[in-house]
């Protein structure tokens, strides 16, 4: 990570690497240190929380998904909620561009703090002009 690239965004898809120890998780976790230590901000949006949710209980089952979404929680980052400004900018990005509408939350958070997007979501290469972006390798 650059010393420009302090404040990122994990998209679903990475939490979901880190969740399942998938290629890239080793990443994550440096940057959850980096995080812990306040060397780096991690911000979430509150849409990927209801994705790992969603996610997980139909893969799994309610315990796994509570459990997750307690652990998400429980990590050195914060949980965007929905704002009139980024409610704006996700359907500027949604309107524009082929992109679902959590992906669209996920993109305008990374925009509305300038940070970088940490994922492993091809959606999102569209948006590459747009917002830095850190690729996780994809599946």
């Amino acid at each position: 990570m650059n010393k420009e690239d302090k404040v990122c965004v994990l998209d679903t898809s990475a939490l979901f690497t880190y969740l399942e120890d998938e290629e890239g998780a080793d990443y994550i976790e440096n940057l959850l240190e980096k995080a812990e230590n306040g060397e780096a901000v991690i911000h979430i949006s509150f849409i990927s929380l209801t994705e790992v949710y969603y996610i997980t209980l139909q893969e799994r089952d309610a315990t796994e998904a509570s459990d997750r979404i307690s652990l998400i929680q429980s990590l050195a980052l914060s949980v965007a909620e929905s704002y009139e400004s980024l409610n704006i900018r996700a359907g500027e990005l949604k309107s524009k561009y082929r992109i679902s509408l959590a992906d669209a939350f996920v993109a305008a958070l990374t925009f509305e703090y300038d940070g970088i997007l940490i994922h492993k979501d091809p959606e999102f290469e569209a948006l590459s002009y747009l917002i830095k972006q850190h690729r996780l390798p994809y599946k």
